[in-house]
């Protein structure tokens, strides 16, 4: 289990393929706030905190059933280019 204080602001968020899918901007409450300029819409999306799976080498991993908000990550950063 990891304690959510390791979670720091610019930390890379992945999913369990190592796949880029955000930015921490802050946690609040039991959730991850990801930074607006990781999504495709422009907005700040969440992610539970129950998703995490680990946090290893300055990044959070996500579990393989996260529930990531669609235009995220890797796809979002296409879109926009």
């Amino acid at each position: 289990m990891f304690e959510k204080l390791r979670i720091k602001e610019h930390m890379e968020v992945a999913n369990c393929q190592g796949e880029h899918v955000g930015t921490v901007d802050a946690v609040q409450d039991d959730s991850i706030k990801l930074t607006k300029s990781d999504s495709a819409d422009d907005m700040h999306h969440f992610l539970s905190l129950d998703d995490v799976e680990k946090i290893d080498d300055n990044r959070v991993y996500l579990k393989e059933d996260a529930r990531i908000p669609e235009g995220l990550g890797t796809k979002a950063t296409l879109e926009n280019a």
